[in-house]
């Protein structure tokens, strides 16, 4: 037997992107492992990727290409060689090309992470083509575009430093579900005297292990902060050295922020006005004594109609406080910023002929039932989907399934298992999972370049997304050489070299050590140094007054709530929010058994409150409805749920609940103030007992 360990790394949409250890023996994954090297991974991995083999051995991988035999959604399918799969798919894109190949769709999103299977290939050959963009709006451009009119770009505190604050605020986010490794150095810091504080609607796993959870209504963050600008400006806890040097529109922002005493925010926000004062005081003296006060934000905060003012009214408060001046002050909403990725080198844009439509993919179930228009453009024909599973994971899923349903919509998914969306493809083509090709990561959560080695060979006749897309471009006649670089010579440019954050990346180096730092400083912004145009932390944002927005922070409420909507809010009196579970990640290990299994089947939180009122007890199957539709889940009767809200975990594939739908049943398509975004957790329902 001969045995061999890879260094590998993990493709998942999740922050901590941990660097792996994969043992193979006589050509087979036997384990997973995490580094115990990598300061961030520190050899543990969560539940879900330390069974990465069972996910890449599963008795269910698609192995062959298939083409439909049934009806759409039916999910039956026949074997077909690679030769007929590549030849039926040119044949259907060629003429729809011809007549105008803004008609084509790709929809992809961060299925992997990887900077070379996820977009690289696959973006040249869209461009050649002339095919619609799609604008990646489903997780994180809300937020990512409010801290960018803020701060600048997505950089912020190095997780390095977490450890030594002495105070931590969790924003909006379960990082013992979905960001463990920032959870152990939070848990360190606590040990060594910090306080935590969680900010969320729903008393997660995260919240019960904190020292205070503030448990305010769904999309008010906004007014919270402002709440908290108001206590720290008339109780004079500011850095006013902080604030003259390194910020822009100061006297501005208090006028604001004086229209937000704690008395104001606790109605709005279903707290009190005690918690909006003892919070204020709390981080602001923790900045005055010069110890770390750090806050980690997280997406949960912006999936909501003002989830981009959300964010940068949270990210103005370090500036404030003067935060910032301490490597484990500050705040950390994404490190994606930090990284120089050479997009351009990997995509290859200049192959556009000209600026074709974008498609908001976050809005998938409206446009595939649109016809021709002048405003629309074409009629969208053809959908490629690749690194995605939208009839599970967009909203308004009833809308998803229809226009998918389209008999005359030819679609195409690359795919490891027959998820939700294989079943309303026509044609399906097997992918490699992470195991099985090469590929090299930026992240969202440190500061780490990424190098994953293939550890074994593809399974079946599974094919990386590279080689599908060269495949492809070959078939369509597109002869450009771009199409026929390596994998490796696509990760060798996936960083600029010449960036002194990248310290001259090497990838065979890269390869062989598994990871590399960026060179940053410890305290990115202790002496100013903002990305922005004023150079300056921006209370006021010129740039968001030119996009037609309020440049100051301000507070939207949510499109369903008693405010925005009382009618609405008459028939459908229940806040629902659907935050990932713990052993899933978005739709992804949903199938694997032992993962599914530790979650059991769906489930709705309800207050006991809310469940009174309603005949509802524990262990009851509970219908969640609204206009948009209705999902089947058993009931928990517990006051993790506030009064007034329900929590159901997600993303289930709808195939594997017991009524074929999950939570994207109730959830809209209406989108953010900023980003273009989803507001998945911007819905009201009502919840009555099952029939």
């Amino acid at each position: 037997m001969t045995t061999t360990q890879v260094r590998a790394a993990c493709p998942l949409d999740c922050p901590d992107t941990c660097a792996l250890l994969v043992t193979v023996t006589d050509g087979v994954a036997t384990a997973v492992k995490g580094d115990p090297d990598h300061p961030t991974t520190a050899g543990v991995l969560c539940t879900k990727v330390s069974r990465f083999t069972e996910r890449t051995y599963h008795a269910d991988r698609l192995l062959h290409p298939l083409r439909r035999v049934g009806k759409k959604g039916e999910g039956k399918f026949e074997r077909i060689s690679w030769e007929e799969a590549l030849q039926t798919i040119a044949a259907r894109l060629k003429p729809i090309a011809a007549r105008d190949p803004q008609a084509i769709l790709p929809y992809s999103y961060c299925g992997t992470m990887g900077l070379v299977q996820g977009e690289s290939m696959s973006s040249r050959f869209f461009n050649q083509l002339g095919a619609s963009l799609l604008d990646r709006t489903i997780c994180a451009s809300a937020g990512a575009t409010g801290y960018r009119y803020t701060v600048g770009a997505s950089i912020g505190t190095d997780l390095e430093q977490f450890q030594n604050a002495k105070l931590i605020i969790i924003w909006g986010g379960n990082p013992i579900a979905s960001n463990l490794h920032f959870w152990m150095r939070a848990q360190e810091a606590k040990r060594n005297g910090a306080t935590l504080i969680a900010i969320d609607p729903y008393r997660s796993l995260t919240a019960e292990k904190c020292h205070q959870h503030v448990a305010l209504l769904p999309g008010t963050d906004a007014a919270l902060a402002l709440g908290l600008m108001h206590v720290l400006i008339v109780e004079d806890l500011l850095d006013h050295d902080y604030i003259e040097r390194y910020t822009v529109g100061y006297d501005a922002l208090k006028q604001r922020a004086l229209e937000w005493p704690p008395e104001r925010v606790a109605e709005v926000c279903g707290i009190t006005a005690t918690e909006v004062v003892d919070l204020a005081r709390l981080y602001g003296q923790a900045c005055r004594s010069g110890e770390g006060a750090a806050i980690r934000a997280n997406y949960g905060v912006q999936r909501v109609h003002g989830g981009g003012m959300a964010v940068r009214n949270i990210a103005c408060l370090p500036a404030l406080t003067g935060a910032w001046r301490h490597p484990a002050g500050g705040m950390q909403l994404s490190s994606s910023g930090s990284f120089p990725i050479n997009r351009k080198a990997l995509q290859r844009p200049d192959l556009l002929k000209g600026t074709p439509r974008t498609i908001n993919m976050s809005t998938i179930g409206d446009d595939l039932l649109k016809e021709s228009s002048a405003d629309f453009g074409p009629q969208v024909e053809a959908v490629i989907v690749y690194n995605s599973n939208p009839l599970a994971v967009a909203p308004d899923s009833s809308k998803v399934a229809q226009g998918f349903a389209r008999e005359d919509l030819f679609t195409v998914v690359l795919e490891h298992f027959q998820t939700d969306t294989v079943d309303y493809a026509d044609i399906v083509l097997p992918a490699t999972t992470q195991l099985e090709h090469v590929d090299t990561h930026a992240t969202y959560g440190h500061l780490y370049m990424m190098a994953n080695n293939a550890a074994v060979a593809p399974l079946g006749e599974a094919k990386a997304n590279t080689e599908i897309f060269r495949l492809l471009a070959q078939y369509m006649g597109f002869d450009d050489p771009c199409f026929q670089e390596s994998d490796d010579a696509l990760a060798a440019k996936a960083f600029d070299a010449t960036d002194a954050r990248a310290v001259h990346f090497d990838w065979e180096s890269l390869k062989r050590t598994g990871w590399q730092k960026l060179v940053m400083p410890e305290a990115p912004f202790a002496e100013g140094g903002f990305p922005t145009p004023s150079g300056k932390c921006e209370l006021y944002s010129e740039a968001m007054a030119l996009a037609g927005l309020d440049p100051l922070p301000a507070y939207i409420a949510p499109h369903e709530s008693q405010a925005s909507n009382p009618a609405l809010a008459a028939r459908y009196p229940l806040a629902m929010i659907s935050p990932p579970a713990r052993n899933f990640l978005n739709s992804t290990f949903v199938n694997v058994k032992s993962l599914r299994a530790a979650e059991g089947e769906p489930h709705l939180d309800i207050h006991p409150d809310d469940g009174a009122a309603r005949g509802i007890v524990a262990g009851d199957m509970v219908r969640i409805f609204n206009d948009r539709g209705s999902f089947v889940a058993k009931a928990r009767v517990t006051d993790k749920a506030r009064r007034g809200l329900v929590v159901g975990l997600s993303v289930w594939w709808k195939k594997l609940a017991s009524d074929g739908k999950n939570a994207n049943e109730v959830t809209s398509q209406r989108l953010t103030d900023m980003g273009r975004a989803p507001t998945f957790y911007d819905t009201l329902v009502e919840v009555e007992k099952a029939a």
